[in-house]
């Protein structure tokens, strides 16, 4: 693989199929243990208050809605995951893409639990890794767990894209 439209394009499939992997294991814990993760209206609430120029909150919960702010929260989601995902081949080469491994996609999911630790949520209000909420450690194991499993659906994607583009 050494065109550079067939990594870009590799790149948003294990992007797009890794963050559906996130989506799935949250609707999953939401359904069977009343688990409940990170709400995409609110991810989109702060992103379009970033695009006003409005980068902190006290608490995004009480900051201004943002019309559309559902729909830009799940945009935001996938963008987030194909940006992500286009790591691997940045780190490891396409080479990667060609001959997937599970080492470096379990890496690169564990590496982005560090834009919510210490980007999104003190930015949203709730600290350094969740350090302002009631139960901070259930939510760092939940980050933690969210993003172990972003990493398997890099590489389950990255495995399921040899397996439909070959």
């Amino acid at each position: 693989m050494n065109q550079w439209m067939d990594i870009v394009f590799l790149t948003i499939l294990i992007g797009v199929g890794a963050t559906m992997a996130m989506d799935l294991w949250r609707f999953l814990l939401q359904k069977t243990l009343k688990v409940n993760s990170l709400d995409l209206g609110l991810l989109g609430r702060w992103v379009g208050h970033c695009f006003r120029g409005k980068f902190f909150h006290e608490r995004i919960i009480d900051t201004e809605r943002i019309p559309g702010e559902l729909i830009l929260g799940w945009f935001s989601h996938y963008m987030i995951g194909i940006f992500f995902a286009s790591l691997l081949p940045i780190f490891w080469g396409d080479v990667w893409l060609e001959n997937p491994s599970l080492k470096e996609p379990l890496v690169l999911g564990l590496m982005t639990i560090l834009a919510p630790w210490f980007l999104m949520q003190p930015a949203m209000g709730i600290g350094i890794a969740a350090s302002k909420t009631p139960k901070p450690y259930q939510v760092r194991i939940r980050n933690i767990a969210i993003h172990t499993v972003y990493g398997f659906g890099l590489y389950g994607s990255a495995l399921l894209a040899q397996v439909f583009l070959r």
